[in-house]
């Protein structure tokens, strides 16, 4: 860790680019050393008012997505959340097809299968 009050460590001219910073014992990550996932075209996705369902998406620039085979996920049935979905719909999964269905997503997950 390089020691702010101490120059010692840096050489004159040279740039300090730390990728972490510690404040109060809390550390913190530079934006720009995080990798991020990118969206799959399978999705759960979360919508306004509780609504779950998991389907093909396409994104479109108004931060909508339009989910094609689309089905409505009405109990999950899982025990540690929609994260367990993401090959697919377990025993206690209830769900119906919707069809196509275009929302305002509040959360997105990646799946391999529905």
């Amino acid at each position: 860790m390089i020691d702010p009050l101490h120059t010692t460590n840096v050489q004159k001219g040279q740039t300090m680019k730390p990728e972490t910073i510690t404040i109060d014992d809390v550390k913190y990550v530079r934006a720009d050393c995080v990798t991020t996932q990118p969206m799959t075209s399978k999705r759960i996705i979360v919508a306004d008012r509780g609504w779950v369902f998991a389907g093909d998406c396409e994104d479109h620039a108004d931060g909508t997505v339009t989910l094609y085979n689309a089905s409505n996920i009405r109990v999950w049935g899982t025990s540690k959340g929609l994260g367990e979905l993401v090959d697919g719909p377990l025993k206690d999964t209830k769900h119906d097809k919707y069809g196509t269905v275009r929302c305002a997503p509040i959360v997105q997950i990646n799946i391999n299968k529905w």
